[in-house]
């Protein structure tokens, strides 16, 4: 059996979709901290059949908002001493910055390079964001 030391302090992103979790490494930009992370893929889950995890040693300063947007099922793990200290769960963001990226051709985020693309939450039962800037609708597929 594949064993992963456990994370003494730090973060474990549990019960992430299966298949999704170097989509989140890189929205987090895990590739640009200098600490140890660990992705276990396709993880034998009682609850989703199979999962994502992804343990994080000693940072717990990330902007952990993007995962509702990306999965709000994810749950987070605060760990001190071994220890679960808290666990946070996710839901939807009221606003995006930068996550998704607006359709529309004639949106100012296709013609002006350098404009964040900004999305507010406009039905939270459908997960449609409509883009700040034109109305746009960004739908998010769920698996």
């Amino acid at each position: 059996m594949l064993k992963i030391d456990s994370v003494e302090k730090g973060l474990v992103l549990d019960h992430i979709q299966a298949g999704k979790a170097m989509e989140i490494y890189k929205y987090l930009n895990l590739d640009k901290m200098d600490c140890s992370v660990a992705i276990i893929k396709n993880a034998k889950s009682n609850k989703m059949g199979k999962k994502d995890i992804i343990k994080v040693e000693n940072n717990i300063n990330m902007d952990l908002k993007v995962l509702g947007f990306i999965d709000p099922n994810i749950t987070i793990n605060v760990i001190d001493n071994g220890e679960i200290i808290k666990k946070i769960n996710l839901e939807l963001p009221e606003k995006i910055d930068n996550i998704a990226k607006c359709k529309n051709p004639r949106c100012i985020t296709s013609v002006e390079q350098e404009v964040v693309h900004k999305f507010k939450l406009t039905d939270k039962a459908k997960k449609i964001y409509r883009c700040v800037y034109c109305d746009t609708a960004y739908e998010q597929n769920n698996g």
